[in-house]
């Protein structure tokens, strides 16, 4: 019944060759009773240190990983049933992996071994956060033979324990969590290439350095017919051609030698020949769709924490997939890999389920009913026993509750640190809090697949004060970028520089947000600077400055380096347009030429006008030879108005705008300072904070931080003996009246009857003046209303609607008042004597004072 699993082969020679290379391969029987196979042929990772997994510690597990209860023992004896079965339809499928021994020796059936978990951090809500912190977290480990699975399979909290497993034991954790998040996951025994079998990801582009699917872009609008005619090309059409000539001949011989280069890597890069294709075992996850919103199936690889497509040729074939319900033999063919697999586990002609009691819909097919139907009532004993073995429920887990402790789920990688070599790329890993520079993950990039020249370097940081978050250094463009969380001192968001010398090349991005002039980019070199503004009130969007060449000046020993300025050639200003001004009169561009002592305005278009309106100004002279002031002249100012012949003759506006426009330069001048004088500091302070790198803890994390810790604990002992003190001062309500006794054991009676009616004296004063409060503010709201009313009476004629509106308002805000006075009022009266009865019941039985008085 059903398809063979057969091992892919290319052709009838490497059909030989394989044949040959396989009798190198000794099969002997061991005690845990698995294919052995030479470490060369086997092609283990050699860096991979061994683990001794018998010397483990099984004395404090649990009874259940180290006996069979009765329902696991006749699942047992269900799963031998079925594999006698199996072995006797398809003999030349290789043995199925139903119940191999737990870490205590016991054998366990493979589903029993998941335990489905939901742990408490919301990053493995998602089968993401899932498989990155498995694939971090445990150390890969080779099965012991690469053609066949292993003998034993130890339990996941086991392998937590120890952090390292091999991929069986990646993908039952992996299951586990998945089921537990809500996902329809399944572990899956089947056979996938060298690559994926050994984690070696030397071949793959890291996922860091993966371009993102680009966004199609949308369809151009299409152009109007009516459209101004291009001019006409003047170009010899002979000389063009000889030049596309000449350049598609450059092309081709580029193309030429581009292709020849990418055969040359792509014959290196290509990996040499498995002997074992197509016979490495390999154990992975399967999630279907529908559950958690899933779209469609896809694999995950455990080792590695990526996903695949199904039709992925790495994944070869598959044996059989289970959960922690049930368990699927897939009886379809796989020679083409897993490309036209179907994953319809309830289609029992392709998935061989062994217990019927799942949750997977069974298929029947027509001719398989109508057998049913005719089935004699004489059946046979053995099938009925078998049909109602087969309908046994999975028991429980005999796994322990799986537990991932703050702490380690912090760290991740054993040891806090995690190398992966990935094409022409290396991505280290670490726990925070490890490096003391905050770092917690570094992708070096090279220039060939030896990982000898070093191209880029990007690290991650986390908890940084200085807010730090990421840095590249390109060492070919030497240039570095910095970008940092929101938070830093003076708004800094990246900084791409060459030098940390000032007025090198440089770009500075800020949160506009958190600066007062909205400053958003500043990008500067050793000639120009320019600012970039968002969310202005006064619309400025960009200022550029133009640099002279400084004068050479004697530099004094321990004095500033920016008291020496860069001389300012051109100041430059673009504006947003303000739609509360005019077209003519809202300026979009400004341009202080400082050298030439000019000021040039342009203003914005206005509707239906290709032309902008423009003043030209010409600073001369405040004073002439002889010292006196020069008068505004016509040939000072050359002025341009869209859709007018004529020139504006008030020459006192002009003057006016003039002078503001002159003290504005100064300003500018100023502010570029201040702006040149802030870039210092940002460098400054950038130098000071890498010189002394500090981490910053969370307060609630109390390991870390002491200082936190230490004012928690001398919080809570205040907080004991204010609690201390309140009690005492509960109990000692009397301590105002016997402070006038002093010595309260030599009490009188006269004495105590004077302190209990000095007490009740105190408390009706109390009393009566709280009800006197309270009636007073009642009568004086009740004044204010009537007062109010008797100004409505007179004005009503003359009041507004809204000025009736808020007498309403007034008069109803005033009556909810006064019925809360009143009953507050009516509640203290009714109280007082019940209050007062129970203080002089207090009083007679308090035990310094019944001794003196007598019962009434």
């Amino acid at each position: 019944r059903g398809g063979r699993m057969e091992v892919l082969k290319e052709n009838k020679e490497e059909e030989q060759r394989e044949e040959e290379e396989m009798k190198a391969l000794e099969v002997g029987d061991e005690h845990d009773g698995e294919k052995t196979l030479s470490a060369d042929q086997a092609c283990a990772p050699n860096d991979i240190p061994e683990f001794d997994w018998s010397s483990i510690d099984t004395s404090q597990l649990p009874s259940s990983y180290k006996t069979n209860s009765p329902k696991e023992k006749k699942l047992l004896r269900v799963a031998d049933n079925f594999l006698q079965q199996y072995a006797h339809l398809c003999p030349d499928r290789e043995p199925l992996l139903l119940h191999p021994a737990n870490e205590c020796g016991i054998e366990k059936f493979v589903s029993t071994t998941v335990r489905p978990t939901l742990l408490p951090y919301t990053e493995l809500y998602h089968w993401e956060g899932c498989a990155s912190f498995v694939s971090d977290y445990l150390t890969m480990e080779p099965l012991k033979s690469p053609i066949a699975p292993p003998s034993s399979l130890y339990s996941p909290t086991t392998i937590l324990k120890y952090q390292r497993g091999n991929c069986f034991d990646f993908s039952v954790l992996l299951c586990s969590m998945l089921i537990g998040a809500g996902y329809d996951a399944y572990c899956v025994n089947g056979y996938a290439t060298h690559n994926i079998c050994t984690m070696d990801e030397t071949l793959q582009v890291c996922p860091l350095l993966r371009k993102p699917p680009e966004v199609p872009k949308e369809g151009e609008k299409k152009s109007s017919k009516y459209r101004l005619k291009p001019p006409p090309d003047l170009q010899s059409k002979f000389e063009l051609q000889q030049e596309a000539k000449k350049q598609a001949e450059t092309a081709a011989a580029r193309d030429k030698m581009e292709r020849k280069e990418e055969a040359k890597a792509t014959e290196m890069e290509k990996p040499k020949r498995d002997p074992l294709y197509g016979l490495r075992v390999h154990a992975w996850v399967l999630v279907l769709s529908g559950k958690r919103e899933v779209p469609e199936n896809f694999f995950i690889n455990p080792f590695t924490g990526n996903s695949h497509s199904p039709t992925d040729e790495q994944f070869l074939g598959i044996e059989s997939v289970w959960n922690h319900r049930n368990y699927w033999v897939n009886m379809q063919d796989c020679s083409n890999g897993c490309k036209d697999l179907i994953f319809d586990l309830g289609d029992s002609v392709r998935w061989e389920f062994m217990l019927l009691g799942t949750d997977k819909p069974h298929l029947l097919l027509p001719d398989v009913e109508e057998e049913e139907e005719l089935l004699d009532s004489d059946m046979d004993n053995a099938q009925e026993k078998e049909e109602e073995d087969r309908r046994f429920d999975m028991p429980p887990s005999w796994v322990a509750p799986i537990q991932i402790s703050p702490k380690e789920f912090e760290t991740r990688s054993p040891q806090g640190r995690k190398v992966i070599l990935y094409k022409e790329a290396k991505l280290e890993k670490w726990a925070p809090y490890l490096n003391g520079n905050g770092l917690v993950q570094r992708l070096t990039v090279y220039a060939d697949s030896h990982y000898s020249k070093v191209v880029e370097v990007r690290e991650w940081f986390k908890n940084r004060e200085d807010k730090l978050e990421r840095r590249e250094v390109n060492r070919q463009m030497q240039v570095t970028k910095e970008y940092f969380h929101p938070g830093h001192l003076l708004g800094l968001k990246a900084h791409i520089y060459t030098s940390m010398e000032p007025e090198t090349e440089r770009t500075m991005e800020f949160y506009n947000e958190a600066r007062v002039d909205g400053l958003q980019k500043h990008v500067e070199n050793a000639h120009e600077m320019t600012d970039y503004f968002e969310g202005r009130d006064d619309c400025l969007y960009l200022r550029h400055v133009e640099f002279g060449k400084r004068v050479k000046k004697i530099q004094i020993a321990g004095t500033r380096t920016d008291i020496n300025p860069r001389p300012i050639v051109q100041i430059k200003e673009c504006f947003h347009r303000n739609p509360q001004k005019p077209a003519d009169e809202d300026v979009a561009e400004r341009i202080f030429l400082i050298a030439e002592e000019r000021i040039n305005l342009t203003y914005h278009l206005k509707d239906k006008y290709i032309t902008a309106s423009k003043k030209n100004f010409q600073k001369g002279a405040e004073r002439d030879r002889k010292g006196n002031e020069i008068i505004m002249t016509p040939e000072m100012c050359i002025t341009y108005k869209a859709g007018s012949s004529e020139t504006d003759t008030k020459l006192l506006h002009l003057y006016k705008l003039l002078q503001k426009l002159m003290e504005e330069e100064k300003q500018l001048k100023h502010e570029i300072w201040e702006s040149a004088t802030e870039v210092l500091e940002i460098l400054k302070i950038r130098e000071d904070e890498e010189a002394d790198i500090k981490l910053t803890v969370s307060i609630y994390d109390t390991e870390r931080n002491e200082k936190r810790r230490q004012e928690y604990e001398a919080m809570d002992n205040l907080m004991e003996d204010d609690l201390l003190g309140q009690e005492e001062q509960e109990l000692d309500y009397l301590a105002p009246f016997l402070l006038q006794i002093g010595n309260v054991e030599k009490m009188s009676k006269w004495q105590a009857q004077r302190i209990k009616e000095d007490c009740l004296t105190d408390f009706k004063q109390r009393l009566t003046h709280k009800a006197n409060i309270i009636h007073t503010h009642l009568q004086k709201e009740v004044e204010e209303l009537q007062k109010k009313d008797r100004w409505y009476q007179e004005n009503q004629n003359q009041l507004s609607m809204e000025d009736e509106a808020d007498f309403l308002a007034y008069c109803s805000e005033t009556m909810f008042r006064i019925r809360v006075l009143a009953l507050r009022l009516k509640r203290e009266k009714q109280m007082a004597p019940q209050k007062y009865l129970a203080l002089e019941e207090k009083l007679r039985k308090d035990p310094r004072l019944s001794g003196h008085l007598s019962h009434p």
